[in-house]
């Protein structure tokens, strides 16, 4: 059957998209169970801790209607660790510490703040005997935001008390096997910490104190992310002094590297919690790296600095690596094979896949991306994957070419992955081309990449996705008189700055994206407020350049139609921003939507909001482009 580029027929509903997108994430295991985090949208997007064990496999580890989750530096991580039959986590509601014991009641074990939710806590750590409960404390107070390092009882007798203060940000707190030494992380802003932080070591006494802290490695100028302490209590951790994050330890007072690499062994740390490698039964360090775009998970012996590669399914794997043992649990996808959570055996490499999200598509549906590369503006050379149309039952009109989705990623400082999305697949079946680009700035590709993007954000990334589509309309690939872009977060800020600034989009989506770079620098989340200083400059001596580069100051150059979503809980980018943009199209008479979510922060978790979201994009596009017959009007 022959029908037009993105009006063909497909099976893949927005209802499927939204029903269908449970995330897994934050693996831990403990005596014989392993753990991870759910988030379900058929239960309004609640965050489940389930435990899995072999004997009774998976059931939820915490009561109907409680949901985990941390909100320190607003994008949370490290919301709950597990100690045997005990489950310490917090909750999304209150902020405050539970424990939950197995077949009790959650107990609070942390203070009732004195305004809601002011007192958050993330990446959990117990020592001495399960006594000692160590974490990361944000304290809003007065308008002020205060990160520090506490301990508390495990018990919750007693109120939290300092161990340790006076930097901007705390992570990463790690007791050493025997609990005599704590380690931890530290930057100071206007450095994230993939831009500079440092790794601290010091006595933890008995009675929950530190002594004097010793520095092991980093600086403003070296991102150490991810310490751990070996069953030999050495300190490893990842740096990316090489200009690549690899692993490192500390041994007699000297840090060497275990295996220089040009790939990267972790993940830009926008939560708490990452683990990106982990010590098996036998020594070597199971650890997952990214080359090429590409996960890999593989077993390093530190003392010949042999690495071998496991063979496993999956070519994206999130950065939550565990080990059991001599078994590794892990969250694993690739272009055909949706998110899972598994289990390999690594001396017979015999892999169990513990849950996953059942998506029913025949794999002649699935879309299978390639790696594309292409020149940059500033004379390098950029990332992205493309995913042609496919569907089995219908192809286009001969001498035509399909549309083309351009979707740069949040961050800017993250990647585009290749695993199944569904979202993805939703227009791919329906004859659109869609392309993520991993734009300068993103993680993947070493540090001198991530740094190429300094001072230039809202021009290479904008560039980089300009360029991604002129190359696929030059190789004959999708038509360029019919290229959209959508993208959320600082993705929905590219866009909105590519239908500003250029005139090559037909439309585009912006998703609680950021409109105006000055109010967000003046209004941001206390941990992203400066990365502004180092992607745009210094403010406000760069004010020009914030104002110059917000689409909202040139709305009036903006020619496309626009759909603009926003969730009205969002902290990270509030929903004055969009507000903004949609008053500034709507004086110029620009063509747009504005929609809310009632309830939804910064990424929706709802089906009912998924699927609204979806549908408006769609239908964006279908009236933006040319077909035969037209689509439906969108409406303004």
């Amino acid at each position: 059957m022959v029908e037009p580029y993105g009006l063909w027929p497909s099976p893949i509903d927005a209802e499927q998209v939204a029903r269908q997108t449970i995330a897994y994430d934050a693996v831990h295991t403990s005596g014989e169970a392993i753990y991870w985090l759910e988030t379900r949208p058929s239960d309004a997007g609640r965050a489940v801790v389930v435990r899995w064990m072999d004997s009774g496999g998976a059931a939820d580890a915490v009561p109907a209607g409680f949901d985990v989750g941390s909100r320190v530096h607003e994008y949370g991580g490290g919301a709950y660790l597990p100690v045997e039959t005990t489950l310490f986590a917090c909750s999304q509601g209150d902020q405050r510490l539970y424990r939950i014991d197995e077949g009790r009641d959650p107990v609070p074990i942390t203070p009732v703040p004195v305004m809601p939710a002011s007192l958050r806590y993330a990446d959990l750590r117990v020592t001495w005997a399960g006594q000692l409960l160590v974490c990361v404390r944000e304290r809003h107070q007065g308008g002020e935001v205060v990160n520090e390092l506490v301990a508390l009882p495990a018990d919750g007798s007693a109120e939290p008390w300092v161990l340790a203060s006076g930097h901007d940000f705390y992570a990463a707190p790690r007791p050493s096997p025997d609990g005599r030494r704590l380690a931890w992380l530290t930057w100071d802003r206007p450095c994230m910490p993939w831009d500079g932080a440092d790794l601290w070591v010091a006595d933890l006494g008995p009675d929950g104190r530190l002594g004097p802290a010793r520095h092991v490695a980093g600086g403003p100028s070296e991102s150490v992310v991810q310490p751990e302490w070996n069953a030999e209590a050495i300190l490893c951790f990842v740096s990316d002094r090489s200009g690549w994050w690899n692993l490192y330890r500390e041994r007699d007072g000297q840090v060497e590297p275990l295996l220089p690499m040009a790939a990267e062994f972790a993940d830009a740390p926008w939560e708490f919690d990452y683990s990106s490698y982990a010590f098996v039964a036998d020594g070597r360090i199971a650890c997952r790296y990214r080359q090429h775009g590409r996960d890999r998970l593989a077993l390093l012996d530190p003392k010949t600095s042999r690495l071998a590669e496991l063979p496993i399914p999956y070519t994206s794997l999130k950065p939550y690596l565990r080990a059991l043992g001599d078994r590794l649990a892990f969250i694993g996808a690739s272009p055909t094979v949706s998110s899972a959570v598994a289990i390999l055996h690594v001396p017979t490499g015999h892999l169990d896949v513990l849950a996953g999200a059942e998506i029913s598509l025949d794999p002649a549906w699935v879309s299978v991306p390639r790696p594309i590369q292409f020149p940059s503006q500033d004379g390098q050379t950029a990332h992205g994957f493309y995913y042609p149309p496919t569907n089995p039952e219908v192809t286009g009109p001969a001498a035509t070419r399909p549309p083309l989705l351009v979707q740069p990623h949040p961050g800017p400082t993250a990647d585009a992955k290749a695993r199944l999305d569904l979202r993805i697949q939703f227009f791919t079946s329906r004859g659109f081309g869609v392309v993520e680009v991993n734009f300068a700035g993103s993680t993947g590709y070493g540090r001198a990449y991530r740094e190429r993007l300094t001072g230039r954000w809202g021009v290479l990334d904008v560039a980089d996705c300009l360029d991604a589509a002129r190359s696929l309309v030059q190789a004959g690939e999708v038509d360029g008189r019919r290229l959209v872009i959508s993208g959320a977060s600082a993705g929905g800020f590219t866009a909105l700055c590519a239908l500003a600034f250029h005139d090559l989009f037909a439309a585009g989506t912006s998703a609680y994206g950021i409109a105006d770079l000055e109010t967000f620098r003046q209004q941001a989340p206390k941990f992203q407020a400066h990365e502004l200083d180092r992607l745009v400059g210094p403010y406000p001596q760069a004010v020009a350049t914030y104002r110059a580069r917000s689409p909202v100051h040139s709305a009036h150059r903006i020619t496309s139609p626009v759909l603009l979503l926003q969730g009205l809980d969002d902290t990270v980018v509030p929903p004055a921003q969009t507000q903004l943009m949609a008053k500034a199209l709507m004086s110029t008479g620009i063509p747009h939507r504005y929609l809310t979510f009632q309830g939804e922060g910064h990424g929706f978790r709802r089906p009912s909001s998924i699927r609204r979201a979806l549908e408006a994009e769609l239908s964006l596009y279908l009236d933006a482009v040319p077909h035969a017959p037209a689509p439906a009007t969108f409406q303004a």
